[in-house]
């Protein structure tokens, strides 16, 4: 037996062993109790041990002091709320410390204020058969006064750190729209990461949180109660993991994007069959049905043979999965299908199938349908969507087990696919070369394929319904992307109308790329630079084929989410360095690190946030972490053509934030040598609009982001599917401001950009134009279409259009001014 003495890790008053109203963990953990002394700043190690977790609202430590003990510190009670503002942490996870060493300081009034309770818990784990004497009688003790002597067993060895205590948190669902997949699959790598055995409970319901399907499984909607219990050496940091990615929604990523339930738009025509609108774009072309076969399934051999089968088909899709060809979004998509082949329960439910005596293909295709059934029955549609991707990847390793490939569709020049549903696999193997559109009679607009053909260009609806069944193979269809609609049989008024405007958008989108990367100019000769906005070398690429003029946004934040650490100063530098090469050396703006609140990445130990938008997110967390900003700046400077470099600040509320920055580049630049930089600034918030003359003068350009400036503009929560109608960046307090940017930019002489999704709208861009924006950056296939709208316009026109648009007394208002306009442009 071994004794591990606990001594008081700040000066207050003790409490009796187990005192503490409703303690943080239950089970296999004794409770005590401290009341912080009014003088008391500094929580100290109470022994000498190993930081083992720091929660990510930084008012938690949890120590590990050997032979199975665990103590996890924990200033205040509902300190969670605090967001972490009170504490300053002064160890890292893995530090060794002694008793009485610093751990965090606090600001006691603020704990004091915002706290429900300034009372301190000490929470002791011991392992099974451990006693705990309590060494502290009520009243007045100082650091270093003994508390507990912890006498345990010696647990060193294997089997001991596999019988550890069970931990566990019972707390309630923060996401606004409950557990989707994104953070499913984060759960699920911090469970694997911590080594602990973790399960979430809901009701009657368990699941293993390494698998992120049994957790969408659970159904977990915002404020649902949840249980997470850990067992083993990790438990206290596998929960410490966990919990904010049950806290702080998950955005920024193109595979979940939140949507608001689908509802039709009126028909242009009462004749088309109306669906959801998911890609844009008009096409005339020839129905062709998709209607795959179900893969033929042989007889199983012995049991061994199938399992080994198995382990080569997923070694094999695997492999494929983590090297897949294209951009950003297609590397995305692939990546949630490399968690769903890695799900331990998947693939541990087809073993079991297989040892029943089913071949490898049935046994990975039986526990795909036994998953995508547990997703449905949810009745969350955005979870339920994931059901495709499993049965997708499953096909995948059936076709790997068994030598074969799915038959090939032969599409018929300009395709219009139709499809009950498709599959990110099955979209593709087509030949998109002869793909003209997409419609299916399922399907979303979040799903991954319709995500993937906007990628494509290629226009799709969705959403059709059994009507569609009534569309013959070989039929002539009209699809608009637009409306989300689809029309069969068109009479030849209908096809003529059609075929002019298709041919319009083309002839205009070819003089475009005819082009190249000359500057876009409207009809009056003002120039309109009209860039790209990327995530990747790929995509990069796509955009110099395009004929971008440069990258007006580079999302750096793809190189540092999903990994267990930041990358390093040349992984960053040669990532920046192949995007400048791919576009020739055009101007390529480099926003720093855009994370934080909705976008959390697990190593920067930021806190949970109610309300993320509103939070430590953007620059607020470069500056709150100077090596994180220091690092990034010294890799953008690293970058052999660093004159085509630009740096662009995000989410910035006041000239300090920028001048920070400034001040931080300008002693690199000092230290570095080399050419300077441009640094910009991210127009993203009301604050920053309304005082644009100030930013102006310490920034080299400004760039708005429309997509943030209008949820903040109009209060409304862009991945609140409640509000998703309202959030229109075309209505006239949005436009207002960015006309305020644009005048008070204009006094410095800076230039005013929009990187926002306004930029690639063509309703929006004559606006845009007509408030003083003369760069819209966009998404690499947009490129020629905006080039070519922009040579519709006359400056003097999209002035007077702009000015009437500020005038609307609504959203509705200026989209029909917009269109009558976007007519009389023609």
């Amino acid at each position: 037996m071994t004794d591990v003495m606990v001594r008081a890790p700040l000066d207050g008053w003790a409490m009796t062993l187990g005192s503490v109203p409703d303690p943080v963990f239950a089970g296999g953990m004794m409770g005590g109790g401290l009341a912080i002394d009014p003088t008391g700043d500094t929580l100290h190690a109470p022994c000498d041990a190993r930081v083992a977790a720091i929660h990510a609202a930084r008012h938690a430590v949890t120590l590990d002091a050997g032979n199975g003990v665990q103590i996890l510190l924990h200033l205040g009670i509902d300190s969670v709320t605090l967001g972490g503002a009170p504490f300053t942490m002064l160890v890292a996870i893995g530090d060794r410390v002694g008793a009485g060493d610093p751990l965090v300081r606090f600001d006691l009034d603020a704990l004091v204020r915002g706290a429900a309770a300034a009372a301190t818990p000490v929470l002791v784990v011991e392992p099974d058969g451990a006693t705990i004497t309590d060494l502290a009688a009520e009243g007045p003790i100082r650091v270093g006064d003994p508390l507990y002597r912890v006498t345990a067993a010696d647990t060193s060895g294997a089997a001991a750190t596999a019988t550890g205590e069970t931990l566990r948190h019972e707390m309630r669902v923060g996401l606004p729209h409950g557990l989707h997949a994104r953070p499913a699959a984060r759960i699920a790598a911090a469970a694997r990461d911590s080594g602990a055995e973790v399960t979430l409970l809901h009701g009657a319901d368990r699941a293993a949180a390494t698998s992120p399907v049994a957790l969408l499984s659970l159904g977990l909607a915002h404020d649902a109660a949840v249980t997470i219990e850990a067992r083993g050496a990790g438990a206290a940091a596998a929960i410490a993991a966990i919990v904010p990615l049950l806290t702080a929604e998950v955005e920024g990523d193109v595979t979940h994007r939140s949507s608001p339930a689908p509802v039709a738009p009126a028909p242009v025509d009462p004749d088309a069959l109306v669906g959801v609108a998911a890609a844009p774009g008009l096409v005339i072309g020839t129905a062709c049905w998709l209607r795959p076969a179900e893969p033929d399934l042989p007889p199983a051999a012995t049991v061994a043979e199938e399992q080994a089968r198995l382990d080569a088909a997923l070694r094999s899709v695997g492999a494929a999965l983590a090297a897949p060809a294209g951009g950003a979004q297609i590397a995305a998509v692939m990546a949630a299908h490399r968690a769903i082949l890695d799900d331990p329960d998947l693939v541990a439910d087809a073993r079991r199938r297989i040892d029943t005596g089913a071949s490898a293909a049935a046994s990975i295709l039986a526990a795909a349908e036994a998953q995508g059934a547990r997703l449905r029955a949810t009745g969350n549609a955005r979870v339920a969507e994931r059901a495709d991707d499993i049965r997708d990847v499953a096909l995948r390793v059936v076709y790997a087990a068994l030598g074969t490939q799915p038959a090939a569709l032969t599409l018929p020049e300009g395709a219009i696919l139709l499809a009950e549903d498709l599959l990110p696999s099955q979209l593709a193997a087509l030949d998109a070369a002869r793909l003209a559109g997409i419609a299916v009679a399922g399907g979303g607009p979040t799903s991954h394929v319709a995500i993937l053909a906007a990628g494509m260009g290629v226009p799709m609806a969705v959403a059709l319904g059994r009507p569609l069944d009534g569309v013959a193979d070989g039929a002539s269809v009209i699809l608009d992307g637009d409306a989300g609609t689809l029309l069969a049989e068109p009479d030849a008024r209908r096809r003529a109308a059609a075929v002019a405007t298709i041919d319009a958008r083309a002839a205009a989108e070819a003089t475009a790329r005819a082009a190249g990367d000359r500057p876009a100019t409207t009809r009056d000769g003002t120039p309109i630079a009209v860039y790209a906005n990327l995530g990747s070398v790929d995509d990069a690429r796509a955009a110099a084929a395009q004929g971008a003029e440069g990258c007006g946004l580079l999302r750096t934040e793809f190189l540092f989410l999903d990994r267990s650490a930041p990358p390093s100063i040349d992984e960053q530098a040669a990532d920046y360095a192949g995007v400048v090469a791919a576009l020739g050396g055009k101007p390529v703006v480099i926003r720093l690190l855009d994370v934080g609140g909705d976008k959390p990445a697990p190593y920067l130990d930021l806190p949970a946030e109610e309300n993320p938008a509103l939070g430590v997110r953007g620059i607020r967390v470069s500056l709150a972490q100077p090596a994180l900003l220091d690092a990034q700046l010294r890799a953008i400077l690293a970058v052999p053509d660093r004159a085509a470099c630009r740096i662009m600040v995000p989410m910035v509320a006041s000239v300090g934030e920028l001048a920070t920055v400034r001040a931080a580049l300008d002693r690199l630049l000092a230290e570095i040598g080399g050419p300077p930089v441009q640094l910009g600034a991210m127009v993203e918030t009301p604050a920053a609009a309304a005082t644009a003359d100030l930013i102006a003068a310490e920034a080299d350009f400004l760039s708005i982001g429309s997509n943030d400036l209008t949820q903040y503009v109009l209060a409304m929560d862009r991945g609140n599917p409640a509000l998703a109608a309202g959030i229109d960046g075309l209505h006239p307090a949005v436009l207002r401001l960015i006309a305020t940017t644009c005048d008070l930019a204009a006094r410095s002489g800076t230039p005013v950009s929009v990187c926002g999704g306004l930029a690639a709208d063509p309703l929006a861009a004559p606006i845009l134009v007509g408030l003083g924006v003369r760069t819209l950056s966009v998404p690499p296939a947009r490129v020629p279409a905006t080039k070519a709208l922009v040579a519709t316009l006359d400056g003097a026109a999209a002035a007077a259009h702009a000015r009437a648009a500020l005038a609307a007394d609504g959203p509705a208002a200026v989209r029909a001014l917009a269109r009558a306009f976007s007519q009389e442009s023609r």
